[in-house]
């Protein structure tokens, strides 16, 4: 049995005080929620507020990105290592604003997965298709090469212990949702190529989120789809009230 995993994404939002505040009061409200996996991903800057606000409850911590080295003259970048010492089990790999903004290609991110998974962490791997690229019909293109194209080389030992996001990227913070139907399809696909590269039952283990403009309101419905398996939540996840209905959503 495959268990929801809800991770909210603050992306580049919430100094450390606020992010102090916002953590306590998801905690307040789901941190003894056991049947979701519950995932906050702060800034960098906040990790180490965040990780010891909470501290003793279900809620786990993730990091953005990561480097795929584990020290070095890189300049501004986070080795993975970093994150594990912070707190963190999960970590966001290939999110389409890393992307799209910083050109991260298969190739790096593969690199990336390989190292988040060597030094132990969760891997969140983020793939999706552009609103051009849906109208041209090819979301199904996309999604075979950001799988195949980044994940060579990657055994899934252990499937619970690696995350793949489905987030089309026409609806991240734009109000737009994929109908159930379509997030279901791509999820479906997703899977039977997982299965192509790891084998049925690694398939059917590992979760699949959906993440593009979950809100309360949506929850439930996409997330009653039999191969969705929670979602990675942006907005969304900067408001506790917001955040806690969607963990809750059933």
């Amino acid at each position: 049995m495959r268990i929801p995993i809800i991770a909210g994404n603050w992306k580049m939002h919430k100094a450390i005080s606020e992010a102090r505040t916002l953590a306590s009061e998801i905690v307040q409200k789901v941190g003894d929620v056991r049947e979701v996996q519950v995932v906050l991903c702060p800034p960098f800057t906040a990790l180490y507020a965040v990780a010891e606000t909470i501290k003793g409850s279900s809620v786990e911590l993730g990091g953005q990105n990561c480097h795929y080295e584990s020290k070095g003259a890189y300049t501004g970048e986070v080795a993975p290592e970093f994150l594990t010492d912070m707190g963190c089990r999960y970590v966001i790999i290939g999110h389409s604003e890393r992307r799209q903004y910083f050109k991260e290609d298969d190739q790096l991110l593969n690199r990336k997965l390989k190292k988040a998974m060597a030094v132990g962490l969760i891997p969140i791997f983020c793939i999706g298709e552009t609103l051009e690229e849906r109208k041209k019909e090819q979301t199904f293109d996309v999604l075979r090469k950001q799988v195949t194209n980044g994940l060579p080389g990657i055994q899934a030992d252990d499937p619970s212990l690696f995350v793949v996001a489905y987030e089309p990227v026409w609806a991240i913070g734009t109000g737009l949702t994929a109908t159930p139907d379509q997030a279901q399809e791509a999820h479906r696909y997703v899977r039977d190529l997982l299965a192509g590269l790891w084998g049925t039952d690694a398939a059917e283990t590992v979760r699949i989120q959906y993440g593009g403009s979950v809100k309360p309101d949506n929850a439930a419905e996409l997330m009653g789809q039999p191969d969705i398996d929670g979602a990675l939540v942006g907005g969304a996840s900067l408001e506790a009230d917001s955040f806690a209905k969607i963990v809750k959503h059933k």
